[in-house]
């Protein structure tokens, strides 16, 4: 049965938002009066900290609330699937870092103006919109969900709006004050408040199971199914698999060059840093932190497992785990959440949800793309703004956008209701959307002397289409091969990304004044 939130629960609540306020105000002293200073800390950002920030960022409550329902379900091939990531951010960090400090852009899609003009950069940037706003959006209506919950106990869509406004006006005020040298502190905060929370419930869940280390050990090598719960790698070649090696290898490397490396809200923190070395250095470092980050989440669901389906090593019999609350489909550790924690550790799990769903870092790059490849090259052929001005226009970007995420998880709630898919699918492959065209476009453009600004725009959109094509409901609907609604999200970047770069390829390269002229 659901607990209450107790007084002491909105006090820890109550600390988290003074702590916050408090780094927020900290690190946004210093009046902002040049872009630079708004969207790239001016570069002064230590790599330490960007590095803590980039993790930040990586880290959702897709993570907080996903990860330990994965190991629940399944193995540890989630933690293998880290060199994924591993491979991409040495590859971005050798290959594109340097190419985007070498041309001191703003913003990645900058880049694409010097090889294709205006067109092909406003194009990637849009492309970057969509993807972020449906990606962030969902990941509020996520939060929104857990936190609804946790504080009132249900799920009312009054109380869904009550929650995704309350996570926004944390992202807006920050994000507000300071711009991003404010963010990467409070990320900070954050992140030793959701791995503090975490860490405090995996204690707590520890101590709640009578069965020695040993005991656990052996009851999760060796299921009563047979399925050894611990394994890292699946080496199967299996396209419904999300984490196998072979998807590793392919759809996962391809997905962290697209995040690491193509979107703006991972690469703003990179570009930070003093120099290229610095912010290949900041995204390395915050890769193998995240390995002891997925390690607690696992460990956590590991637990949750023997909790709840080995009543022989409980020593007594518990309830099964509830599939839904009030007909909304939840995490096994959602489920714990709401019926065995003791107040105070409620109210602080319910801060990392909070933190885990922290969405300034979105808005921050949003703003960044919106006014840097849109609305600053247009203010400056008309000689209008200085660099005073382009920083109001970021802030009002950012009140902008941060609408369009609270109307975005709104539709959410709705959507959800209308489809099957699952909202956590969704939420962990839906930057494939953009990450396919983007991909195909910068590797021709890194690796090629072709493609054109026609063929860059085509690009984005038969890497989005493609990707579209294996979603269940458009396979239902347009009568296409059954096994296509089946493909796993890594796949289907891969098939994707191909698509893109063939139709990238098509492009004969022109000269930029020649397609400026033509913008």
């Amino acid at each position: 049965m659901p607990l209450s939130f107790t007084a002491f629960d909105w006090t820890v609540l109550g600390g988290y938002v003074a702590v916050l306020a408090l780094a927020g105000y900290l690190s946004s002293r210093r009046r902002i009066v040049r872009a630079d200073q708004y969207f790239l800390a001016s570069h002064t950002a230590p790599t330490w900290l960007v590095a803590v920030s980039v993790l930040s960022t990586v880290q959702s409550a897709a993570t907080f609330l996903g990860v330990p329902d994965n190991s629940y379900r399944g193995d540890y091939t989630y933690l293998g699937a880290v060199v994924g990531p591993l491979l991409a951010a040495l590859f971005v960090s050798r290959v594109l870092i340097p190419r985007f400090y070498a041309a001191r852009v703003g913003t990645v899609y900058e880049l694409l103006e010097n090889r294709f003009g205006r067109t092909a950069r406003r194009a990637a940037g849009a492309m970057y919109l969509v993807g972020r706003i449906l990606a962030s959006g969902a990941r509020l209506y996520l939060a929104a969900i857990a936190v609804s919950m946790i504080m009132f106990l249900d799920i009312a869509p009054e109380h869904i709006v009550i929650a995704s406004l309350v996570l926004l006006v944390f992202g807006l005020v920050f994000t507000f004050m300071g711009g991003l040298n404010s963010i990467i502190w409070s990320d900070l905060v954050q992140v030793v408040l959701y791995l503090g929370a975490a860490v405090t419930v995996l204690v707590f869940l520890w101590a709640r199971i009578p069965a020695s280390p040993d005991q656990v050990f052996a009851a999760l090598t060796a299921t009563p199914e047979g399925i050894d719960k611990l394994r890292l790698f699946d080496f199967s070649f299996d396209l419904t698999k999300s984490f196998s090696v072979p998807a590793i290898l392919t759809g996962l490397v391809l997905l962290n060059i697209g995040n690491s490396g193509l979107d703006q809200d991972t690469t703003q923190r990179l570009l930070a840093c003093d120099d290229a070395k610095n912010g290949g250095r900041a995204l390395i470092w915050s890769v193998l932190a995240s390995i002891p980050v997925i390690l607690i989440f696992l460990m956590i669901g590991s637990l949750l497992y023997v909790f709840y389906q080995r009543p022989d090593l409980m020593m007594t019999a518990t309830d099964a785990v509830a599939p839904t609350f009030q007909g909304e489909k939840i995490t096994v550790f959602m489920h714990f959440i709401l019926s065995e924690l003791p107040p105070g550790v409620r109210g602080l799990v319910t801060v990392g949800v909070i933190a885990a769903a922290a969405v300034n870092s979105g808005l921050i790059s949003m703003s960044s793309v919106a006014v840097n490849d849109f609305y600053r090259p247009w203010a400056e052929r008309r000689g209008r703004g200085d660099e005073l001005h382009f920083v109001r226009a970021g802030r009002a970007m950012t009140v902008v956008l941060g609408v369009c995420l609270f109307l975005t998880s709104i539709l959410c709630f709705y959507w959800q209701r209308a489809t099957s898919a699952p909202l956590l699918d969704f939420v962990l492959g839906v930057m494939a959307f953009a990450y396919a065209g983007l991909l195909g476009v910068y590797f021709t453009a890194v690796f090629t002397r072709r493609g054109s600004s026609r063929s860059v725009v085509a690009a984005l959109i038969a890497g989005f289409l493609a990707v579209t094509a294996f979603q269940p409901v458009v396979v239902q609907a347009l009568g296409l091969p059954d096994w296509m609604g089946t493909i796993a999200f890594p796949w289907q970047l891969t098939f994707g990304a191909l698509i893109a770069t063939a139709v990238c390829l098509i492009g004969r390269q022109e000269s930029v004044k020649t397609t400026e002229a033509a913008a």
